[in-house]
């Protein structure tokens, strides 16, 4: 199985949203710099998970995104069905026809190891991601970064 990237900026995208929806809405700028992704690929991103109802874009200058439901209700595979993200180790995308039409000697194990990676992903939410300590210290340390690089820039506008 191979997660892409665009499933894994989508899980980073919407539990940095998770992490910051205490301080109002979070713009695609602000994740792009600390999650180090592309504001443009960023976008797209958004446009799926505002499509699938797990995100609410706020239009205007103090414009951003928050969450449409509360964390504990949105799980990671939900945001990776939302991005059009196949959790899929099997090679025949799971219509059983991987050897000449007819189903593999492995289809039923890959089959099942699909059926466990999902139920895992399921019941995990951003909730119970976000109130993990390794998380915060990571947010903190990415928040803070980003902090130290806008003051940084507004002092160099300033003169």
């Amino acid at each position: 199985m191979r997660l892409t990237a665009k499933g894994r900026y989508a899980v980073m995208a919407m539990l940095d949203i998770t992490l910051h929806e205490d301080k109002g809405v979070v713009t695609v700028a602000q994740l792009a710099e600390r999650q180090q992704i592309s504001v443009m690929y960023l976008e797209r991103i958004a446009g799926k998970l505002r499509a699938a109802g797990l995100l609410r874009s706020i239009r205007g200058p103090l414009g951003g995104y928050q969450l449409l439901k509360p964390p504990q209700d949105i799980t990671v595979a939900m945001i990776l069905i939302a991005v059009e993200e196949q959790i899929d180790t099997t090679r025949c995308q799971g219509a059983a026809n991987c050897q000449g039409g007819l189903t593999c000697i492995t289809h039923h194990l890959w089959s099942a190891l699909n059926h466990e990676m999902f139920e895992f992903l399921n019941n995990v939410t951003l909730e119970s991601l976000a109130k993990q300590p390794h998380i915060q210290t990571i947010a903190n340390r990415q928040f803070n970064q980003f902090e130290k690089a806008g003051a940084s820039h507004e002092s160099a506008c300033a003169v």
